[in-house]
Parts: structure tokens; sequence; C-alpha cells
């Protein structure tokens, strides 16, 4: 896989545009100077892959939108070396920008063949990445707690099980709500008492949650 200077500068002005945007992390804008996005695009439709849009992958997913990665990793404000939780790889873009910000990555994929193929590319990326396929929707307790959970699918319901996963302090970033098309992205960081407090960050859409907890089982 190739990551030309013509890709590269394309990602600068990406870049760009998410700085006007709102983006104000340089670490996050730094982590998407770095990640070549275009490795996660479908061969034929690799000139979509610098435009801050959303993009049909495989299964009926979608990459995220470049802005819509920048705001949740930026929500997270986390430090390097914090242990994170992805739910729903995807493509393995937003995993990708994850690692490049130095977390210890965990990320967890409902279905089975986009994973893999997600994790063909993950492999050239920098870090050490753990991925397993399952049900999402329930977190992976068993590598908890967490310092801060990202789910990248629209949940119906804050997904409590996700917040009993995070460490005291820990953070989840969440899109919610009854219509996929019309979700809030919610911010819930745990307490002390197991509760959480909770902030709604803006409107969003995502494709819906998959398993026990998503919209579909």
């Amino acid at each position: 896989m190739e990551d030309t200077l013509v890709h590269q500068g394309q990602r600068r002005k990406l870049v760009q545009e998410l700085l006007q945007k709102g983006i104000e992390n340089q670490e996050v804008l730094n982590a998407i100077a770095r990640v070549p996005r275009h490795w996660f695009f479908p061969q034929d439709f690799q000139s979509f892959a610098y435009r801050d849009a959303a993009f049909p992958i495989d299964h009926g997913q979608t990459i995220s939108q470049p802005l819509t990665v920048a705001q949740q990793t930026q929500w997270l404000a986390l430090p390097r070396g914090s242990k994170v939780l992805e739910v729903g790889t995807g493509s393995g873009y937003q995993a990708a920008v994850l690692l490049e910000m130095g977390y210890e990555v965990y990320t967890i994929e409902y279905i089975k063949p986009l994973l893999e193929k997600a994790m063909r590319v993950l492999t050239q990326s920098n870090g050490n990445i753990r991925a397993f396929h399952g049900d999402g929707s329930r977190g992976l307790e068993k590598h908890g707690p967490y310092d801060g959970i990202v789910v990248t699918a629209g949940a119906p319901v804050v997904p409590q099980n996700l917040i009993t996963q995070l460490k005291v302090g820990g953070k989840l970033v969440v899109p919610v709500g009854s219509d996929p098309q019309n979700l809030s992205m919610m911010r819930l960081t745990r307490k002390a008492n197991g509760s959480a407090s909770e902030e709604v960050l803006g409107a969003a859409k995502f494709v819906p949650l998959k398993g026990q907890f998503g919209f579909e089982p």
C-alpha cells in the first residue's frame, strides 16, 4: 500500500478544513494527518478518500466522516497510553487514528468479514491493536476496565453495560437516539458510585448499532 506525496498533501488540506470546523486538539489533527485514509477505501473510490464526508463500504456500513472521527477522538480527551475500547471496527479508520494518538486500543466488530478486511489494513498501522469479533453492544468486559470507550454506530439508548466497563473518571462517547439519522452525540463520565454524568455534544447520523443492546439483534 502506497502513501504518496499527493496523498500527504490531500491530508494536510483535510486537516486545515477540520481546523476551520472546530477541531482544536493538535494531537488529533496530527493523527489525522498521519493516517492514510485512502487505505481504508474501496480501490475504485480512493479519489473520494480525503473529502470530509462519510462513504459506503461493505455490508451496508460506512467509513465515518473525518470530522466525526476527529470529534469523537477529541471528546475522549485522554492522554497517551490510555486504554480505549472501540465498539464497531468498521473500515478500521477510527481505530487507526486512535492508535496514532498513542492509545492502547481494543476494537470489536459484529460483522466478521468486515473485521478481517479492516485488520489487513490495520496491521500496517503503528501500534498494537487487539481486535475481536463479537457483539460490541455488550462491550468487551474481560479486557476492561477502560479509560475510554467510543461507539461508532447509533445506539437506541445509552448502553449502561458499557458504563460499567469504564474506570472511575473514564469516558464513553456514543451517539444515541431512536432514529439513527437523528442522533445526539453524548459523553458520559463514570463516577465513583457507578453512575455517570452526561453531556450532549451535538447532532449526529450513524449506521445502527447491531447486537443485543443495539437496533438490530
